[in-house]
């Protein structure tokens, strides 16, 4: 097995070989002595000699569909080679190249042997022709897929601007994403069996070999308002679907029943399967999570799984059973039974899946697995806050107002978490909530195809088919500036309004295409809300300080009219809101989302679930202070004396003083993260399994939901927002922070914020060895305050080290003051 090799973010191509590689892209100019003139396939035939139907499925159909849609011209299918002179499009396998007539065996030239489901494609305009030449059946699927990728489809006009040879087969064999019909998604919920069928063969043509359907019952509602069919016979169509293109079809099956191991819960559940596996035509694999949802100790789960198996094969034979080390709270027993099971051969067995909160790094289980055990990647593409990926070095005012299930674009990171990790496995099968993160999937499936594939290309690909070829490189450059205006701090970040006019510069020149292409409507839908935002974050921070300035200023003006001014100045953001128009746009995309693939941006009207895709909803959250300083004032108002009122407001204004010689951190914040230790980069770790990250969320006890970082804070009073984001690691990765530049001499105080998602029994040391205190369990308070032994920073400097018991969901720091007594 050969080592990771990381990729630099924005680096464009993988320092490692691939074995199945693109032997040759894009020829151009006269290169192999082909011509440097675009072929123009406006009256092109289409021919094959493919006659067998599960060899050549909807392959033909899909070109020709795809074509009349952009151009209105369906191209007319050739029985026999057409001598006529027209351009052609021949379509054939490779075990037929011997009976190509000579000018194509020409034209095709030396082609290495195909692996399964590759293709060779050549596009030669001196031969008026393109040559494709499959393996097999999907093979034939995948390169249609490529020259739809590189036409320039207009009204009238079918046009390959640049000859074209590429030869390649996909590096790995499982390659695909997760389509749930379910309340709990952002859209397919709402998807009719026509945009199902027209989605998946979208993700098929960028190389997606498998889709993975959800049963009836999961951790989620059985319907919704916005199902076109029960769910029961939805899953039958998206399976017959994946059938007609010979994809391969998965099921994410979790476990729901509090037991396994009573007779009668067994029964039930054994004949809901029958139920669901007799209903759905093709079903290859399933994939039952070992957690989130379920909670079952390996014996029982193992044990479950054996008896599913068996009511599995009588529908479908040959499939096999996958399962994740998924659970909240591990230890190593429940680790050393699951792989003592996975290692025991069982011959429904197909492997092991590594997804969100698997606490073993892929690495790990690699090591422990028997060697021909396959591992299937399911990595989280499409959540922000409480994600398996989180954007490094997020912005709170995003991360409140995106929130979970964002449009989120990010085409760079999709691609190095992937090469960080892609070594390990057989491929991977995305988790996805909807189409929020669309871009993400053609990404993803890319690389499965080919890690060394150039993100630029995909992303160009995308723009071009399924936006407009005269727009695709500005998609493609607006999509990166999106991706980029994600990351650090959003205040000074004066590049998301020059995004915005890109996108306008797209919506102007596409104008027909807004009302009905929800790719486009979601390009702009970002833009618009990305700088409404910054907008909005420049005004409110300068609100505050005005405020705030009004209340330093008590002494002289009063403390009622300072809270006066103050409380003025605060409401002047929605008296006086800045950038209307932008906001206005936002929710008018937010509607022809909803109306073009049923998108659901909000609860009300669009009928979202709470938390999940409906971060229109956050659109209007105060982005400075202003919550929990007028709860602050509210409590100094009821004080009876001038001076209590002025020691009140002080306190106020003076929250984060650590006093003389004292440090404060706030370490959701940029500038405190220096003083985070860390051993490896986002791109050796992106997971965040042995590395600290910045979290979201209060997280106190009374919270319904802890990872929304608007929640209201601990008892009932609104909380800073420094509480709401915090630097975590997870399970019992120590989570280290380093003080230097102390008085050795002076005795010191710590006192740390704890909030955040988790509620974990943590412990605090020194790197001297100095014990600051045992095990304790946060979340039922914000603030702990203990003496520091004044050993600990003997020598200048301090390193605090949080670990978690075994079993914990991980470490957080908020807010930190090292106070010197």
């Amino acid at each position: 097995m050969m080592n990771s090799k990381s990729t630099p973010v924005f680096s464009f191509f993988r320092q490692s070989t691939c074995v199945s590689t693109w032997l040759i892209i894009l020829f151009l100019g006269m290169a192999n002595g082909l011509s440097a003139q675009s072929l123009d396939l406006s009256r092109a035939q289409i021919y094959t000699p493919i006659k067998d139907k599960k060899v050549l499925r909807r392959s033909v159909e899909v070109l020709r569909e795809e074509v009349q849609k952009r151009t209105g011209t369906l191209l007319p299918l050739a029985t026999k080679v057409p001598t006529d002179g027209r351009p052609l499009m021949y379509l054939t396998l490779q075990k037929e190249v011997p009976n190509l007539p000579a000018k194509y065996r020409q034209l095709l030239g030396q082609v290495p042997t195909l692996a399964a489901e590759g293709f060779s494609l050549v596009a030669d305009p001196a031969s008026n022709a393109v040559l494709l030449v499959a393996a097999d059946a999907r093979g034939v699927l995948y390169g249609v897929g490529q020259l739809l990728r590189k036409l320039e489809l207009r009204p009238g006009q079918v046009l390959l601007p640049q000859p074209l040879r590429v030869t390649t087969s996909p590096k790995y064999p499982i390659r695909g994403h997760q389509l749930g019909y379910r309340p709990k998604t952002n859209s397919y919920d709402a998807f009719t069996v026509a945009q199902f069928d027209q989605y998946i063969r979208d993700l098929a043509l960028f190389g997606a070999n498998s889709i993975e359907i959800l049963p009836p019952r999961t951790d989620d509602d059985f319907s919704s308002r916005h199902m076109k069919l029960p769910a029961i016979k939805m899953i039958a169509e998206q399976s017959r679907i994946c059938d007609e293109y010979g994809l391969d079809v998965w099921m994410w099956y979790p476990n729901m029943n509090p037991t396994y191991e009573h007779p009668d819960s067994i029964q039930k559940e054994l004949k809901e399967r029958h139920e669901v596996f007799k209903a759905v035509p093709r079903l290859d694999h399933v994939f039952v999570p070992g957690g989130d949802p379920g909670d079952l100790e390996p014996d029982v789960l193992f044990g479950w799984l054996h008896q599913m198996a068996e009511v599995l094969h009588q529908y479908h034979p040959q499939a096999k059973i996958w399962v994740s080390p998924q659970v909240f709270r591990p230890n190593q027993a429940w680790f050393d039974a699951f792989f003592k099971h996975i290692n025991a051969g069982y011959p429904w067995l197909g492997g092991v899946v590594f997804g969100p909160w698997v606490k073993m790094p892929v690495t790990e289980i690699r090591k422990v697995l028997k060697p021909g055990i396959p591992i299937r990647m399911y990595p989280d593409i499409t959540h922000s806050l409480s994600s398996q990926f989180p954007v490094p070095h997020w912005d709170l005012a995003y991360a409140m107002t995106l929130g979970r299930e964002c449009v989120n674009p990010r085409p760079y990171d999709e691609k190095m978490i992937h090469n960080a990790l892609d070594e390990y496995a057989s491929g991977s099968i995305s988790y996805s909530e909807g189409t929020n993160d669309d871009l993400n999937k053609f990404v993803w499936s890319d690389q499965d195809w080919d890690p060394n594939r150039d993100v630029m290309e995909t992303l160009r690909d995308y723009g071009r088919l399924f936006i407009g070829p005269d727009v695709a490189e500005a998609v493609a450059q607006g999509m990166v500036a999106q991706e980029r205006n994600l990351r650090g701090p959003l205040l000074p970040n004066e590049g998301v309004l020059r995004t915005l006019t890109q996108w306008q510069a797209i919506e102007k020149q596409a104008a027909q295409q807004v009302p009905t292409n929800f790719r486009l409507q979601m390009g702009l839908l970002r833009a618009y809300y990305d700088a409404y935002v910054y907008r909005r974050l420049i005004y409110e921070t300068e609100l505050e300080q005005q405020a705030r300035e009004y209340l330093r200023q008590a002494g002289t003006l009063g403390t009622q009219v300072a809270m006066e001014k103050a409380r003025t100045t605060f409401e002047k953001a929605t008296k006086y809101p800045v950038a209307p128009d932008y906001r206005q746009k936002c929710l008018e995309l937010g509607e022809l989302l909803y109306q073009s693939i049923g998108a659901q941006l909000t609860i009300e009207p669009h009928g979202a679930m709470s938390g999940r895709g409906n971060f229109l909803d956050n659109i209007d959250l105060p982005l400075n202070d202003v919550l929990w300083v007028m709860d602050q004032l509210s409590e100094v108002a009821k004080l009876p004396s001038e001076a209590e009122r002025l020691r009140g407001i002080h306190a106020l204004l003076h929250r984060t003083d650590p006093g003389p010689g004292g440090f404060y951190d706030n370490f959701g914040a940029p500038e405190s993260w220096y003083r985070v230790v860390s051993d490896r980069s986002y791109e050796d770790d992106p997971g965040s399994l042995l590395s600290p990250r910045v979290s979201f969320g209060v997280g106190l006890i009374g919270e319904e939901w802890v990872h929304e970082v608007r929640a209201t804070g601990f008892d009932g009073k609104a909380t800073p927002r420094a509480w709401m984001h915090q630097v975590n690691t997870l399970y019992d990765t120590p989570l280290k922070i380093r003080y230097d530049g102390l008085d050795p001499t002076a005795s010191y105080k710590i006192r740390v914020a704890h909030t955040g998602r988790f509620r974990s029994k943590i412990k605090l040391t020194t790197d001297d060895g100095s014990l600051i205190h045992d095990f304790i369990q946060t979340g039922r308070q914000p603030f702990y305050e203990f003496k520091v032994p004044q050993a600990a920073n003997a020598d200048g400097q301090i390193i605090f080290q949080w670990t978690c018991g075994e079993g914990e969901r991980g470490a957080q720091v908020a807010e930190l003051w090292l106070i010197r007594e």
